[in-house]
């Protein structure tokens, strides 16, 4: 995981010559343009994009897993989600 380059170059791939924005940037940084995309609607809301779909299916069974839906992002979620857990003083969990 990691921070996507939110610059004004991507904000122009978005834009549209019908209506005020476009929810395709086009083949080059599609994840990044996804990004823009959703910033126009959250506003001060805290918000992340998930990049997930290439790895979240396989067409074809592997050695070490079948084709169909493969969970590969799963474990990293739960430890990205897992960091947000409140720490006490002492630094524990609790």
């Amino acid at each position: 995981m990691w921070r996507l380059p939110l610059d004004g170059e991507y904000q122009e791939l978005i834009r549209s010559g019908i209506a005020d924005i476009v929810n395709s940037g086009g083949r080059w940084g599609g994840a990044v343009t996804a990004a823009m995309f959703l910033k126009e609607f959250v506003d001060e809301t805290p918000w992340i994009h998930l990049d997930i779909a290439g790895v979240a299916w396989l067409e074809e069974n592997k050695s070490w897993i079948a084709k169909g839906p493969s969970g590969v992002p799963v474990r990293s979620l739960v430890e990205f989600v897992r960091g947000f857990e409140p720490k006490y003083e002492d630094g524990s969990k609790k």
